[in-house]
């Protein structure tokens, strides 16, 4: 869901013999029944980048609009939503600009074989992991970043759910709780011996036992990063914050910490320099502390249990990396970049551990 609308020549458009294939005559028969042309001149191209979701890039009616699906295979519960996705898109974009509108849902998985949806599609560029290099000569790009990125989640946790007719998306309630349990299942079921177990364990022990402060609850998005927004290449403001397949309600300060998991340090530990997901490493990007600060300011939200929401944040992303290394070896993915993703989970749990006991 990234820049330019033509699908020709563009490096963020996959080449037609890498874009993964579906029965694009069948869709536009479907869509056709709906009230939507489909322009089948126009090669339809996937996007590059991301790990698990495929967006692809179709002409319908006349104009450029992302088709969202899940990845093939076994997928872990809660994980790639469609509906869920759409609901929150086709809704929130009437409360903030930089949200692309959901444009259609279908569950009827014998159209293309998984449920998608249709999403606006909005112009501009996205900064992929740690790579700077498309912004070479904007010294002042990481300041702008840092304070762009806090000054967004701000605005997504300041929007009012009722408004817009999400009040009752989630079980708020509760939430944190929740999220440990849910996520000590998901690890223990792609856990693959004794000692990842057991380190599984010591963390969702520890987190059971922090006392989180109770928060009115706001919209989530759940994997806020840098590299999940489309930016302005002039200024750099946000043009569409995307990926919302796991988007609910809850204590905001687990979006904060979502984002400071993969706000990597010059001086963190090897596994957070090698995770790769920003670029926050290179110079002129805030410190962690920075961003927690200005979050602060701009929301007035106490943020004393941030340290252990943090934990809680990397304890999800560890097992994160357990997931989609389990989906390689199973098949449905074939990106070899999956290949070394239990490695990097595990060491990101063993960082979550040391953080939960002061020796990180």
């Amino acid at each position: 869901m990234t820049t330019d609308p033509s699908p020709s020549g563009h490096p963020e458009l996959l080449s037609a013999a890498d874009t993964a294939p579906s029965d694009w005559e069948r869709l536009a028969r479907y869509l056709e029944a709906h009230g939507m042309s489909v322009d089948l001149a126009q090669p339809i191209r996937q996007f590059a980048g991301g790990l698990a979701n495929r967006n692809y890039l179709l002409i319908i009616n006349g104009a450029p609009t992302v088709l969202r699906r899940p990845p093939d295979g076994d997928l872990p519960p809660g994980a790639h939503d469609m509906a869920r996705e759409h609901r929150i898109l086709s809704r929130l974009a009437d409360a903030l600009p930089f949200i692309a509108r959901g444009l259609h849902y279908c569950g009827d998985r014998d159209v293309i074989g998984v449920p998608f949806q249709l999403i606006e599609y909005r112009a501009g560029f996205v900064v992929r992991g740690a790579d700077l290099s498309p912004l070479q000569g904007r010294d002042d790009a990481p300041g702008i970043l840092s304070e762009m990125m806090v000054a967004t989640l701000a605005a997504l946790h300041g929007a009012d759910a009722r408004a817009v007719g999400l009040e009752d998306l989630g079980r708020p309630e509760g939430f944190i709780a929740r999220a440990i349990a849910g996520w000590s299942k998901r690890g223990a079921l792609v856990a693959e011996d004794g000692a990842l177990q057991g380190l599984l364990q010591d963390i969702s022990k520890w987190l059971s036992r922090q006392t989180f402060r109770e928060r009115t609850p706001t919209l989530l998005h759940c994997d806020f990063k840098l590299d999940n927004l489309i930016l302005n290449p002039q200024t750099l403001s946000p043009v569409a914050l995307v990926d919302w397949d796991m988007g609910t309600r809850g204590d905001p300060l687990f979006d904060l910490a979502t984002l400071l998991s993969y706000w990597a340090e010059p001086d963190d530990p090897p596994p957070l320099q090698r995770l790769q997901q920003m670029p926050t490493t290179h110079p002129g990007f805030w410190r962690r502390a920075d961003v927690a600060r200005r979050y602060a300011e701009l929301t007035g939200i106490d943020i004393d249990d941030l340290p252990a929401m943090r934990v809680l944040a990397l304890f999800k992303l560890g097992i994160v990396f357990l997931q989609l290394h389990r989906q390689w070896v199973n098949g449905a993915v074939k990106d070899n970049r999956y290949a070394n993703f239990a490695r990097l989970g595990e060491d990101l749990l063993l960082v979550a551990r040391d953080a939960a006991t002061g020796t990180e």
